[in-house]
């Protein structure tokens, strides 16, 4: 995604990631390419680093026009065999860390009367799924945060405008070893990454990914618990694809 703003005429980027080798190493081929880019190491989770590194951006770059809040972990399996860590981690990176970063630059966005917030969430926030407890939950909250958001930002400060992504599984490797739910496939990322830029421009508040995603809020709307259950598990398949789950593998 910060490839493609580049390229669509993005004056600059900055990345953050706790993981400073990804960091320098991304970095370098985007400079190679002739882009402007400069990176913070962050964990995202971590409020004051947040704060810490916002305040150089806005020193540094006088603001920034968007925020792609795109940090994400998970832990698959039981929640039973779930340690504390695990728990406090997946929430703290994919919900509060998300908040974080937007309170930390939400105020200067505000100031300059343009700002463009892009929560990336997923399915997993509009539909339960066994396997992926803590993930789901972090999910779902960062879905109603983020939606709750763009409703308090139309209603006081409607030049900054918050998109809420919901993709199903993307192929990055996060998810390895996941088994596609029937008539859901696995996502593209760069596909997935030009449709996020093309809500961003179109200034849309949702987008919800493949198709059969965009259903299915109705359905579990208008079905009993029971028989979404029986839809969603047994003919849709999702309730067992993360039973073959993975994920990447790290050193």
């Amino acid at each position: 995604m910060g490839k493609m703003a580049l390229e669509r005429g993005a004056n600059h980027l900055i990345m953050w990631d706790i993981n400073e080798q990804n960091l320098k190493e991304t970095s370098l081929k985007l400079i190679e390419q002739g882009f402007s880019v400069s990176t913070h190491v962050v964990n995202v989770m971590d409020k004051e680093a947040v704060e810490q590194s916002a305040n150089k951006v806005l020193e540094e770059q006088n603001g920034i026009d968007i925020l792609i809040n795109n940090a994400g972990i998970i832990v698959g399996g039981a929640f039973a065999d779930h340690s504390y860590n695990d728990i406090e981690n997946t929430m703290g990176v994919n919900s509060l860390g998300l908040m974080f970063t937007a309170r930390a630059f939400l105020p200067s966005m505000i100031d300059q009367n343009f700002g463009r917030i892009v929560n990336i969430a997923s399915a997993a926030g509009l539909s339960p799924n066994p396997g992926m407890t803590v993930y789901a939950g972090s999910k779902w909250a960062a879905v109603g945060w983020s939606d709750s958001l763009r409703l308090e930002l139309e209603r006081n400060h409607p030049s900054v405008k918050v998109l809420t992504v919901m993709p199903s599984y993307i192929k990055t490797g996060m998810f390895d070893g996941v088994k596609a739910p029937f008539l859901i496939p696995l996502l593209n990322p760069e596909k997935i990454s030009k449709k996020i830029l093309d809500a961003v421009e179109k200034e849309k508040f949702y987008l919800k990914e493949p198709f059969m995603i965009k259903l299915s809020t109705f359905v579990r709307g208008i079905l009993p618990g029971r028989l979404y259950d029986f839809v969603a598990g047994k003919i849709f398949k999702v309730y067992s694809s993360m039973d073959s789950f993975k994920g990447r593998t790290n050193d």
